[in-house]
């Protein structure tokens, strides 16, 4: 095989090799040049095909290796590697990885990131590989670490980045500006500096581009604009991600339980956690765990079987009032042909209406207050569509059976499962929220079971009423 040359692409963080087919996925030739370079222990080559890499791209390229080459590739590539890539992994890959690389390697590597990115690679490890590791860093970093791992998962604390700049409130704006210029340590990107008291107290921010456009002899304190945007270090992720959405911001402060400021959150950091909450949701509302696309065929199945093992249960009541109406079914066999029409519509038109009430209760826009008025939107619109579908499946069961009772009872069944639907689609999100549940962890099955128990009663019962069947 030729040897393949990466080539160089600009994109708007930087230059980087260019490895991705016209897809966007990892050229098979790249990876496998990678492979044979890792297998020779050629360090040099290591280097020079994927050091200039994004740190995206280098963690897509740690997925795409075999499991028993990315180890000896990280080692090869030494200080070359960016452990920032650790944190674009899955945590089945990151976890087993982590514990291949010898302690001072990873130690190494962590002290170089920003303190969100190390807690984000460590906070899955058993605490005793985390002290194991945290006892190789300086005592600087060891301190930060420590104390974001100490709060609750998915809290701010734990995407507190506590590289920043904060000066203090009688400081000019030429002080600020020396400051920035012969200091060092300073993050790698900043768009805000804090003003803070002595008790390092925040008393506002001023922004990078009002700092370089305000005369030298300014007091800072002029310029400093005031800011209601102080997060709490226990304050949960999702929370924090709805307030960068509402007001359009870049970072924002967080401050400890003594009111002092302890780091902050940036945007990179958030759109993380709004894609993490957006995922989680989707695969609750479906009955599946918090799976990843590596994980095991046993650990996936183990993370699906809860879900349907309550679902058989709540089938066994469908099937119970189906069994209610057993001699009704044997006079008219029509029946049993028709009843999974109505059981499918109703339960598709109550996964929209849940769908709809559990993003709008996750985003706080559902509640007390228009709790009524979405109610009747939602009961409405069951309710035409219900109509619209009813008189179309109709029509379709007079044509088929040659039968227009048949059909005026299935389009009656039809509509009143779609009431159903957009009542019971809002009512069960909102009330399993009420009760502290999530509710898009248990809607969808709830939800299914009312739709599915009121359609076949309905239909079944008004068959049974309208032909003067016995049941």
């Amino acid at each position: 095989m030729a040897d393949l040359e990466p080539l160089e692409a600009t994109n708007a963080t930087g230059t980087y090799p260019d490895i991705r087919d016209e897809e966007g996925h990892l050229d098979s030739d790249y990876v496998s040049e990678v492979e044979q370079a890792v297998a020779s222990g050629d360090r040099q080559g290591v280097i020079a095909l994927a050091a200039a890499l994004h740190e995206a791209d280098l963690g897509d390229l740690l997925e795409a290796l075999h499991e028993e080459d990315r180890a000896p590739f990280i080692t090869l590539m030494g200080d070359a590697f960016d452990f920032v890539a650790l944190t674009e992994v899955d945590e089945t890959v990151r976890q087993p990885l982590l514990g291949e690389l010898s302690d001072q390697l990873v130690a190494d590597g962590i002290g170089e990131l920003e303190s969100d990115d190390a807690v984000s690679i460590l906070e899955d490890l058993p605490e005793a590989e985390q002290e194991k590791i945290l006892a190789r860093l300086s005592s600087v970093d060891r301190v930060q670490i420590k104390r974001a791992l100490e709060y609750p998962e998915e809290s701010a604390g734990r995407l507190v980045q506590t590289d920043f700049v904060a000066v203090p409130t009688f400081w000019t704006v030429g002080q600020v500006i020396d400051h920035l210029r012969i200091t060092k340590d300073l993050p790698e990107r900043f768009y805000e500096i804090y003003i803070v008291d002595p008790g390092f107290h925040l008393q506002g921010v001023v922004a990078l581009d009002r700092l370089l456009t305000t005369l030298r002899d300014t007091k800072v304190s002029a310029i400093t604009e005031e800011t209601s945007h102080l997060v709490r270090v226990d304050e949960d992720q999702e929370e924090v991600a709805r307030l960068f959405e509402r007001y359009n911001l870049v970072s924002v402060a967080v401050a400890d339980a003594s009111d002092r400021l302890v780091g902050i959150i940036t945007i990179d950091d958030i759109v993380d956690v709004i894609q993490e909450e957006a995922e989680e949701d989707m695969l609750a509302m479906a009955g599946v765990g918090d799976e990843e696309i590596s994980d095991s065929v046993f650990e996936i199945a183990r993370l699906r079987i809860g879900w349907l093992v309550v679902n058989v249960f709540t089938a066994l009541i469908s099937a119970t009032v189906i069994s209610m109406f057993e001699e009704t079914i044997e006079v008219m066999v029509a029946l049993a042909v028709l009843m999974p029409i109505v059981a499918s519509v109703g339960g598709n038109l109550g996964t929209q209406t849940m769908t709809v009430s559990v993003r709008a209760l996750a985003t706080k826009d559902l509640g007390k207050r228009n709790l009524m008025r979405v109610l009747r939107r939602e009961t409405l619109v069951g309710a035409l569509n219900g109509l619209g579908i009813g008189l179309l499946v109709g029509f379709i069961a007079t044509m088929w059976f040659h039968d227009i009772n048949i059909g005026l009872v299935i389009a009656t069944a039809v509509l009143g499962n779609g009431i159903c639907a957009g009542l019971f689609g809002l009512l069960i999100p909102y009330a399993l929220e009420s009760l502290g549940v999530d509710p898009a962890i248990a809607s969808s099955v709830f939800v299914t079971t009312v739709t599915d128990v009121v359609g076949f009663f309905l239909f079944l019962f008004l068959a049974a009423v309208w032909f003067g069947l016995p049941f």
